[in-house]
């Protein structure tokens, strides 16, 4: 993994080895970037950063032990400067704004990585910032929905798991009643059809993860 000191040094972190291959081969054929170093968790991304300081971070979200988020979030309060680049298969509009307000230059779907990935690095690496366009329209299609409330989100989460009122009550200290008030709420907020499809509508959009 030696670098050209000409050339973007990259930090590739992503718990799946394929797609650290994949990355590797992508940038190995080109004469202005290398791939300096690994991580398969946020943990390790925040440790081989601070060994490498890389140009520029490319990081996938869903990770053991630590999540991409929440290691973003640690680089960042380290290196204000870090120039990182979230990589998914996620889409969700609230899991991309999370991202975005932790410091993201980008979001790329791990579905366009042969497409765009390169292209990516290099604007990222110039200091913009850019997003797919399936991601421009996911932010877009819900920029004027009312956010549900952190205990509608608690509700949510209970629901996903499969609690009944009572039991989303009992869990967390409130009344039957106050939880059907949410639930009513929730629905209408996200414009679900019922409390399965409402878990369904958290979970694609990243309100709520398993």
């Amino acid at each position: 993994m030696s670098a050209d000191a000409s050339s973007i040094r990259i930090l590739a972190v992503d718990d799946h080895p394929l797609v650290r291959q994949g990355i590797v081969g992508l940038v190995a054929d080109q004469s202005d970037m290398s791939v300096v170093a690994e991580a398969s968790n946020g943990r390790e991304a925040i440790l081989q950063f601070r060994a490498h300081r890389p140009d520029v971070t490319l990081m996938d979200l869903q990770m053991p032990e630590m999540n991409g988020l929440d290691a973003l979030i640690a680089i960042r309060n380290e290196f204000p400067e870090a120039r990182i680049i979230v990589l998914t298969t996620y889409t969700g509009d609230v899991q991309i704004l999370r991202a975005l307000k932790a410091g993201a230059r980008a979001y790329l779907l791990k579905n366009l990585l042969h497409k765009e990935l390169l292209d990516t690095i290099r604007a990222v690496h110039a200091g913009k910032k850019t997003m797919s366009p399936e991601v421009s329209y996911q932010l877009a299609d819900h920029a004027t929905d009312d956010a549900l409330t952190p205990g509608e989100i608690s509700v949510l989460r209970l629901i996903a798991a499969g609690n009944a009122n009572k039991q989303i009550a009992d869990q967390l200290s409130i009344t039957e009643e106050t939880v059907k008030g949410r639930v009513k709420t929730i629905l209408s907020k996200l414009g679900a059809n019922d409390r399965t499809h409402a878990a369904m509508i958290g979970l694609k959009r990243g309100i709520i993860e398993f």
